[in-house]
């Protein structure tokens, strides 16, 4: 597997057609995980609008990949890349079970984050989280996101308006 960046537990690489099967698969079984925070793609439509999502320019994303078996952990996305004096986007991510609380969610976020400000000459990503969504807050915190601040209604997910708080980071000059 030809991934774009590696630590020694995941990869990173881009999403593909013949991805479809094992993303579905892991998205489903992870419903339980992911609900009321957000709905991952989980059927061959959804897959297939997140895919031509990705190709357009103000989005990227990458899935993050079990090392030694090549599975998918998880996933990730920066969505409304803006360049020019801004040079920022906003960062998404869920691990798929059985590898929440393993590691690889923030291994794969970390490797996300570098590749955004080197690769992609990004310099800030923003996380918008949901109040009780303990494990991404925890995982913002550990990846060195501060709290910038608290937006209520911010965003429309599994039926209703969500409020969020500011999560982000920035390159290091």
């Amino acid at each position: 597997m030809r991934y774009l960046r590696t630590d020694p537990l995941v990869g990173i690489r881009r999403p593909r057609p013949a991805d479809e099967e094992e993303f579905i698969a892991a998205a489903r079984r992870s419903r339980g995980l992911h609900r009321p925070w957000l709905a991952a793609p989980d059927t061959p439509q959804e897959y297939a609008a997140y895919l031509r999502k990705n190709r357009r320019r103000e989005n990227d994303g990458y899935l993050l990949c079990d090392r030694a078996s090549g599975a998918i952990a998880g996933y990730a996305n920066i969505s409304g890349i803006v360049l020019g004096a801004l040079r920022g986007g906003y960062l998404g991510y869920a691990a798929f079970l059985p590898y929440s609380g393993s590691g690889h969610a923030s291994a794969g976020i970390r490797l996300v984050i570098e590749h955004a400000f080197t690769t992609l000459g990004l310099h800030r990503l923003e996380a918008n989280i949901q109040p009780g969504n303990e494990p991404s807050r925890r995982v913002a915190r550990k990846l060195g996101f501060r709290m910038e601040g608290y937006s209520p209604d911010y965003l429309f997910i599994d039926g209703a308006w969500r409020d969020h708080e500011r999560w982000a980071i920035t390159a290091k000059s």
